[in-house]
């Protein structure tokens, strides 16, 4: 469980709040880190994030659940680095993402820029990632 009351802690929280984006690193056959960027939602104490079935990242977390997860920093004022470590796992029986309203409500507009319905990128993004947090560390 993740301490969101110190320091750090209160640094993840409001980038939680506030990104659009994370980035997802899961390990390759070849053991190499696949670091992408990935639309979430925070639920409780862990990370939704969808995914294409065929994707990459969905064969890699079944050789090796453990993650990382990480926020953009930028030269212009946010500077905080914030690394999410945890076990990732495909949920079988979420519901589609254009049913849960968090999800949806976030990414309304970045679905239709994608220039798809919510029920088509549900069936298109179909298979569900839930991250669980099991270490948080940065500066």
């Amino acid at each position: 469980m993740i301490d969101f009351k110190t320091e750090l802690g209160r640094k993840a929280k409001r980038h939680l709040k506030g990104e659009y984006t994370i980035w997802f690193t899961t390990v390759g056959a070849d053991l190499t880190p696949q670091p992408r960027p990935v639309w979430f939602i925070w639920e409780g104490d862990s990370f939704l994030i969808f995914s294409q079935p065929q994707a990459h990242k969905v064969a890699h977390l079944k050789r090796h659940p453990r993650v990382a997860l990480h926020f953009n920093t930028d030269t212009t004022g946010d500077q905080d680095v914030i690394v999410f470590l945890g076990r990732a796992q495909i949920v079988s029986d979420a519901s589609p993402a254009h049913e849960i309203s968090a999800y949806f409500e976030k990414y309304r507009t970045g679905i239709a820029d994608l220039n798809m319905t919510p029920g088509e990128f549900s069936r298109e993004y179909s298979v569900a990632i839930r991250i669980t947090p099991t270490k948080l560390r940065g500066w």
